[in-house]
C-alpha cells in the first residue's frame, strides 16, 4: 500500500461515528404549503434532475468505498441517525480518479435484521462542493442497494431488481431511475479489500418529484380517491405483473407520493426484492395476503371496469418486446433465471391479452376496500 493510502486509512480509522445534529424535520402539510417556484424555476429544477449525469449511462459504474464496514455493520437500529466518516473512489476525467469524501449511514428495516443480511443496505451523503465535475454532481444523498451476503444469488438478486425498475422505466417516466454499479468495498481499519459485489445507486426521492414537476407527498392514510387514477392503475397492475404484494399506499410502504401544484397525487413504487418476479429465496408473502407463494399474483388495485382498464394494458401489451429484450441487457444474468423471468411474464401477457382472463383477474377478483 502507498504512504498515501496509508494515511487515508488511519485518517478514516480515527474517525468516530456520532449522531449528527439534524434541522428540525418539516411536517408534510407545511412543506406542501410553501409557495411554489414560477414557471421558469420549476422547468430549470426539471431539466436539472433530468440531466443528473449519474442516470445518463446504463453501464455498470466502477467505484471503490472505504469505511470501518465493521461499525457500519453494526449499526442494526432502524431509527439510528449515525453517520460514518468514507471516501467513494470513481473514475474522473482524463484517466484521474475522483476520491470524495462522503458519509455512509445504514437504512431498511428488514435487510437490517442481523439474521437477514450480513451486509447492510446503506444511504450515501455527499458534500455539494466535493460532487462538482464528478459523476455524482448534482447529488446530495442516494440509496445504495448492498449484496446483503457474499452468496452469489444475491449478486444475482441486484441484476433482477434492477431489471424490475428498469421495466417499469419502459412503462412511465413518472419512476425512479437506477444505475447499477460494480462496487469494491475497503476496509479502511486495515487496508483490506473486502469484496467486489453488483450495488445500486437509487434516484433521490427530490429529484423523482422535480422531473415530475412536484414535491414529495409525506401524507399517509390516502385513499384510491386521493391518487391520479389512471397512474394508480398503472402501478398496480405493474405489481401484478411482477408478483408484488409487499407495498401499502395507505402506510407509505415501499411508495413515495408525488404532488404537484395542481393538488394532484402520483404514487411511485420502489423495492421491488420480494417479489415473485425478483425471485429471491427469502421473499414470502404476508398470511394476510392470502396466497401461499410470491410467485402468486394478486390484483391488489382499485377496482374498474374492463373498458377503464383496457388503454393501461394496451400501455404493457406496446411494450412487451422491449421488457423482454431488458434480459438479454445484462451478460452476468443467469441464464436459468433469464428464462425462469420470461415465462413469468409471458403469463402475464397471456393473462392481458384474454379479456376473460383479464375479468378475472383485476374485476371479479379486485378488492372492494378504497386503499392498499
Amino acid at each position: 500500500m502507498s504512504r498515501l493510502g496509508s494515511i487515508l486509512f488511519v485518517a478514516l480509522a480515527l474517525f468516530v461515528a456520532t449522531p449528527q445534529a439534524q434541522p428540525p424535520k418539516k411536517a408534510p402539510a407545511d412543506k406542501l404549503a410553501e409557495p411554489w417556484p414560477d414557471a421558469e424555476r420549476m422547468r430549470e429544477r426539471r431539466t436539472d434532475a433530468e440531466q443528473r449525469r449519474l442516470f445518463q449511462s446504463a453501464e455498470p459504474l466502477a467505484f471503490t468505498l472505504v469505511a470501518d464496514f465493521k461499525a457500519v455493520n453494526k449499526d442494526r437500529d432502524p431509527n439510528s441517525t449515525k453517520r460514518f466518516p468514507a471516501v467513494l473512489r470513481v473514475a474522473g476525467g482524463e484517466d484521474k480518479t475522483d476520491s470524495i469524501p462522503v458519509r455512509l449511514r445504514t437504512r431498511g428495516h428488514f435487510r437490517l435484521r442481523p439474521g437477514s443480511c450480513d451486509f447492510v443496505p446503506l444511504r450515501v451523503e455527499f458534500p455539494t462542493e466535493e460532487v462538482r465535475g464528478t459523476v455524482f454532481d448534482g447529488q446530495d444523498a442516494l440509496k445504495l442497494g448492498t449484496h446483503c451476503r457474499g452468496d452469489k444469488d444475491y449478486d444475482q438478486y441486484t441484476l433482477r431488481e434492477y431489471l424490475t425498475y428498469n421495466i417499469f422505466r419502459l412503462v412511465t417516466p413518472r419512476s425512479f431511475r437506477v444505475r447499477l454499479a460494480k462496487a469494491t468495498y475497503v476496509d479502511s481499519v486495515g487496508g483490506k479489500t473486502l469484496t467486489t459485489r453488483y450495488a445500486m445507486f437509487l434516484e433521490n426521492d427530490n429529484d423523482v418529484a422535480r422531473r415530475m414537476d412536484g414535491r414529495i407527498a409525506e401524507v399517509p392514510r390516502l385513499l384510491f380517491r386521493s391518487l391520479d387514477s389512471e397512474m394508480l392503475l398503472l402501478t398496480t397492475i405493474f405489481e401484478y405483473m411482477i408478483g408484488n404484494t409487499d407495498f401499502s399506499i395507505y402506510a407509505l410502504h415501499n411508495f413515495r407520493l408525488v404532488q404537484n401544484q395542481a393538488g394532484i397525487r402520483y404514487a411511485v413504487p420502489y423495492d421491488f426484492d420480494l417479489s415473485g418476479l425478483v425471485h429471491t429465496y427469502y421473499a414470502i408473502p404476508d398470511r394476510a395476503i392470502g396466497i401461499k407463494s410470491v410467485r402468486d399474483r394478486l390484483y391488489r388495485g382499485p377496482c374498474r371496469g374492463v373498458e377503464e382498464l383496457e388503454p393501461i394494458l394496451a400501455e404493457f401489451r406496446a411494450k412487451k418486446n422491449e421488457v423482454m429484450a431488458l434480459y438479454d441487457s445484462l451478460p452476468d444474468l443467469d441464464p436459468e433465471y433469464r428464462r425462469e423471468a420470461r415465462q413469468y411474464l409471458e403469463e402475464f401477457y397471456s393473462t392481458i391479452t384474454r379479456s376473460g382472463l383479464v375479468k378475472r383477474a383485476f374485476v371479479d377478483g379486485c378488492s372492494k376496500r378504497p386503499t392498499i
